[in-house]
This record gives C-alpha cells, sequence and structure tokens, in this order.
C-alpha cells in the first residue's frame, strides 16, 4: 500500500510558487502572475473529469467577468496520465481549443505543486490576492446541478469580497468533485 502526503496550503498562508509549462508553450511562474494582478485563482482541472466538464463554462465566465479588475483564473492540470487517462500534455492542448479557454492552462507533471495546494478533488479552487496569500479554498459554488440554480457563488463572492478589502465568508468550503488521480509509484 503507497500512504500519499498531501501538504496542503491553509487559508493565510502563501500560496506554492511554481515554475511550470503551458499549452501555449510558455513557462508560468506565479510570482510573476502576483506582480501583474490584483489576484490570482488556481483551479485544479483535469481533462476527462464530470465536475470539470460542468464548471467549464461557468470559470470561463468568471475569467470574463474579473479580467478588467485585475484578475486571472490559471487551470492546474496535475492528474496522472497513466493508463491512457486523457490528462496528459498534447490531451490538455485539446481540452482548451474544445473549450476555447480564456484563461492560461498549465501542467504539473511531477504532480508536485498539486500536492503543495493540498488538491483532493477537481475542480477545485485557490483564490490568491496580490502578495501571494491564500484568501479562498474550495469549491466554485454550491450548485453544480446548473449555473441557473439557486445557490451561493462561493468564487464569485470571495473575489468581490477580496476586491473590496472585505472578509471573505466562507474562507474555505468543503472540496467536493471528482476524486483526484494521484500517480501510483
Amino acid at each position: 500500500m503507497n500512504i500519499l502526503e498531501i501538504t496542503d496550503t491553509p487559508i493565510g498562508s502563501y500560496a506554492p510558487d511554481f515554475e511550470l509549462p503551458g499549452i501555449d508553450q510558455q513557462v508560468h511562474h506565479l510570482s510573476q502572475y502576483l506582480k501583474k494582478f490584483r489576484s490570482v485563482c488556481v483551479i485544479s482541472l483535469c481533462n476527462e473529469c464530470a465536475s470539470v466538464e460542468i464548471y467549464i463554462n461557468r470559470l470561463k465566465n468568471i475569467q470574463a467577468e474579473f479580467a478588467d479588475s485585475g484578475f486571472t483564473l490559471i487551470g492546474l492540470n496535475g492528474s496522472s496520465g497513466e493508463n491512457d487517462t486523457g490528462d496528459n500534455f498534447e490531451q490538455m492542448k485539446a481540452f482548451a481549443e474544445r473549450h476555447q479557454l480564456n484563461f492560461p492552462y498549465i501542467w504539473d507533471s511531477t504532480q508536485d505543486v498539486t500536492r503543495s495546494f493540498g488538491v483532493i478533488t477537481t475542480p477545485t479552487a485557490f483564490l490568491i490576492d496580490h502578495h501571494g496569500i491564500v484568501r479562498y479554498k474550495g469549491q466554485i459554488d454550491n450548485h453544480p446541478q446548473a449555473a441557473s440554480a439557486q445557490g451561493v457563488d462561493y468564487l464569485r463572492n470571495a473575489i468581490t469580497c477580496l476586491f473590496q478589502q472585505q472578509e471573505i465568508q466562507p474562507a474555505e468550503t468543503e472540496q467536493v468533485g471528482t476524486v483526484f488521480r494521484w500517480r501510483t509509484i
């Protein structure tokens, strides 16, 4: 039996910096994004996840809504590419093209950054302020059945509160979605 240790990044602590390749053939550094944007949201994604499929258009809408305010999403794929699961770099490019992503999509082939964030499920949001501090972690909203359904838009509310310098409540929600696939050793 393999035991996997997930580091986790608690609310109020610094997000793990990274230097990872993106589907745009560029290397992406969290520290560079923090110099350019007021807020960054790293969101755990994978190419063949029913929960990600439910939320991908909502994520694109959040990106479009807050981009002019100095915000960007960054899709982080750290899923195991074992057994032809659909999660490898080439398939990430096809996923991004098929969904016409309006935010960067990066590959964590070692799963180190994903582990450091404490990803348990996809999708999970990690909202980071311009100082590099995690301010919100968890669900995008609590109505996965339909974007138009009544419910709480956790991520959208957290971004708004952050930009208005208000306390984010709740600052953390339970990670729900598809259980993250870790590489077997």
